[in-house]
């Protein structure tokens, strides 16, 4: 499985933005999909994931009601809405396959969790 983010750039406060991640494969549709972030200097963190289906959806407090995570199985592709942004987004953000999903009903929220990983594209938002 290759994961390849792209749509990252610089963006003003306040702007949006929209990152992809498409992925190579036929069974894209039974992986859970996620979004991690990595700042200058901290650890990463999931920002957002949602499952094979896209049914089910989970976001970080920070990014509630800013960020919308989607997929489209047809186009082996997972995006990340981010509107509103805030300086503080300013971030690489690497998308990643759970290829387990299918038989796990649950999203994870670790990293270890996550078996495929792109190469991340660089976010950030000026003030």
């Amino acid at each position: 499985v290759q994961l390849q983010a792209s749509g990252g750039g610089l963006v003003q406060a306040g702007g949006s933005l929209r990152i992809s991640c498409a992925a190579s494969g036929p069974r894209f549709n039974t992986y859970h999909m996620a979004w991690f972030r990595q700042a200058p200097g901290k650890g990463r963190e999931l920002v957002s994931a949602i499952n094979w289906s896209g049914v089910t959806k989970y976001y970080v407090d920070s990014v509630k009601g800013r960020f919308t995570i989607s997929r489209d199985n047809a186009k082996n592709t997972v995006y990340l809405q981010m509107n509103s942004l805030k300086p503080e987004d300013t971030a690489v953000y690497y998308c990643a396959a759970d290829t387990s999903g299918y038989y796990t009903p649950s999203l994870s929220r670790l990293e270890s969790t996550y078996d495929y990983w792109g190469q991340g594209t660089q976010v950030t938002v000026s003030s």
